[in-house]
């Protein structure tokens, strides 16, 4: 069922081979002029055929293990070409993880050899390289197949299976070592190398699925999965980290190098803190002692670099209190303000200024920012600003100061009366001038503010959602007060300023809170009918108090027919209770009573 010819209309990815990417070339082929052997089109139109059964689905599991035998049974004796194949792989990978751990670990020594040096070929293909990563996160299931303690035949069984799986990890860690450099550097086995270092830490990364409320599928929600690993799994990840280690050089210039590493600093922070700690040290300490310019810190350059910024931004982001006093005193103090307005050192300073958030450091990070901070704006690096904001939630005394620039550089800070227009302003990121188009010629009048409809933006949101956190909101809120019924639709419904207005209410006090409702109280249909709407009226919904929320019912009531016909209204009406609230206001009454109290102990028990 092999053949040395390239089947007719056979598909790959798009896009074809790298660039000056040269592929390794499979045993039996002693050069690059002879063609590597291909699965024939019987082989592809099978696993083509098992692609589409795997897509029905099983309604038993005899039957599903049982199919999946017979699949194996084909794929034995040609596993590496067809995990390289686009249709055999994407098969592969799926049967994977329907396969007990036996069957995956069969494979996985039929991929690797006899030696285990064809581990590498697979890895580093394009199709191969997803095979591996899928046969590498099965290991998570060894905790699920552990059988009940009283069966002493079924735990040797058992240790038996997992032991094959661990023995042909343990086997791919090897090759990985010996040929770490080409895992970093090539874009299929770095993967495989990322995933690796996950199953040896017990702590997967998976997509979960996400809601689909519209058209348009939204983005999964990425998970961590936390699982029992044999202890020499421990020992394996030491090694591959000293492996790293000794190519750090490799690790802070390419990217997919880059990636790997942060992956290694991303598990051992979750599951061995002690070993980030010292992974955090030596990259330092390699990035710092490299020679520069007299007077001028390595560590600049290395903060401009595409590659090697995710990278100090992962490590800044795990970094201990004296590590960021450290390298802010000896390499980046006076250099902050160029940091902050170049195209890509500014994120890295973002994540800088959060990790330092709760520390002393951090007052000296935002007076160096503060001398230079209508320049940070007038560069539309909103990411410092924002994140400048949301770590001063932390730090009070600095609140006044920054609402004050804030206010000044948006050309709303005298005379007072200008401060109610400080929120859309924020919203939209635009001047006064701007925003209500009152500039006028020297010596003219100044217009009247013209009317317009309320503008929101991205960081515009980030940014109010921060100021919400401050201690006093008075200037915030009195601008939301001043909103037009119009503009408080708008905002409510926006899938951008719906995050910004929950923020306001749910932050408020009982008081304020119960000012802005009563201003929202002829809109609640309206915002109950739309996607972004009804999950702020949720929101909301969860911060008020008993009173509130009998308000809030009452207004949605007599607009029965129209919510309960609505596709996103009428899970509102179900989670408020309102059938209930109609027929049995009494019962209805207790549990939301019941439901205050919980969350009353609850903030208690938190704060």
């Amino acid at each position: 069922m092999v053949e040395k010819m390239e089947v007719k209309g056979e598909r790959h990815f798009k896009g074809g081979q790298k660039k000056g990417h040269k592929r390794p070339v499979p045993d039996g082929s002693a050069d690059g002029g002879t063609k590597r052997q291909r699965l024939d089109a019987t082989t592809v139109s099978y696993f083509r055929r098992v692609g589409d059964r795997l897509n029905e689905g099983f309604t038993e599991e005899e039957e599903q293990a049982l199919f999946v035998e017979n699949v194996l049974s084909e794929v034995k004796g040609k596993a590496a070409l067809v995990s390289t194949h686009m249709t055999g792989s994407h098969a592969l990978e799926r049967l994977l993880s329907l396969a007990s751990l036996a069957q995956v670990a069969e494979v996985l020594a039929e991929l690797g050899g006899e030696t285990g040096s064809e581990f590498r070929s697979v890895s580093c293909d394009q199709c191969g390289g997803h095979v591996m990563e899928s046969a590498l996160r099965q290991a998570h299931r060894w905790t699920e197949e552990s059988p009940a303690e009283e069966d002493a035949d079924a735990t040797e069984e058992d240790e038996e299976r997992c032991g094959m799986l661990e023995a042909q990890v343990k086997r791919l860690c090897e090759v990985v070592r010996e040929n770490i450099v080409e895992f970093l550097k090539d874009s299929y086995g770095s993967h495989v190398l990322r995933t690796l270092i996950q199953v040896l830490a017990g702590s997967l990364t998976q997509d979960a699925p996400a809601a689909q409320t519209g058209k348009k599928p939204k983005k999964p929600k990425t998970e961590v999965l936390d699982f029992e690993i044999p202890v020499s799994f421990w020992w394996e990840l030491k090694h591959l980290s000293d492996c790293l280690m000794e190519n750090v050089n490799v690790c802070v210039t390419n990217p997919s190098s880059s990636a790997a590493l942060q992956t290694l600093l991303t598990v051992t922070h979750r599951k061995r803190p002690i070993l980030c700690k010292q992974l955090i040290k030596g990259i330092m300490g390699y990035l710092t002692s490299l020679s520069s310019a007299p007077g001028v810190s390595p560590l600049l350059v290395f903060l401009k670099d595409p590659s090697c910024s995710h990278l100090i931004q992962t490590v800044f982001s795990f970094s201990h209190k004296a590590l960021l006093r450290d390298v802010y005193k000896n390499h980046l103090r006076t250099q902050l303000m160029p940091l902050a307005l170049h195209r890509i050192a500014n994120f890295t300073i973002q994540s800088l200024i959060a990790a330092s958030a709760h520390c002393k450091v951090f007052l000296k990070i935002f007076d160096e920012l503060m001398e230079g901070f209508e320049a940070i704006l007038a560069a539309d690096h909103m990411g410092v600003v924002v994140q400048m904001v949301e770590s001063c939630a932390h730090w009070e005394e600095k609140q006044n100061e920054l609402l004050q620039r804030l206010l000044q550089a948006f050309h709303c800070n005298e005379p007072a009366s200008l401060q109610v227009s400080c929120l859309p302003l924020f919203l939209s990121l635009l001047t006064y001038e701007v925003y209500y188009s009152t500039e006028a010629a020297e010596g003219d009048a100044v217009k009247q503010p013209a009317q317009r409809s309320l503008s929101i933006c991205y960081h515009g949101s980030r940014l109010v959602q921060a100021l919400a956190g401050f201690k006093d909101r008075t200037v915030l809120m009195n601008s939301l007060h001043g909103l037009s019924s119009a503009d408080l639709l708008t905002l409510g419904t926006d899938r951008m300023g719906s995050h910004a207005l929950q923020m306001l209410v749910t932050t408020a006090s009982d008081k304020g809170r119960g000012k802005i409702l009563r201003k929202l109280e002829e809109l609640y249909v309206q915002l109950a009918c739309s996607s972004c709407g009804s999950r702020l009226l949720e929101a909301v919904w969860n911060s008020a108090n008993v009173n509130q929320r009998q308000s809030i019912a009452e207004k949605l009531v007599p607009s029965e027919s129209q919510l309960r016909s609505d596709q996103f209204a009428r899970h509102v009406w179900a989670k408020f209770g309102l059938t209930n609230f109609m027929r049995r206001r009494g019962e209805w009454q207790e549990v939301q009573t019941g439901e205050s109290k919980k969350r009353k102990m609850f903030n208690d028990i938190l704060q």
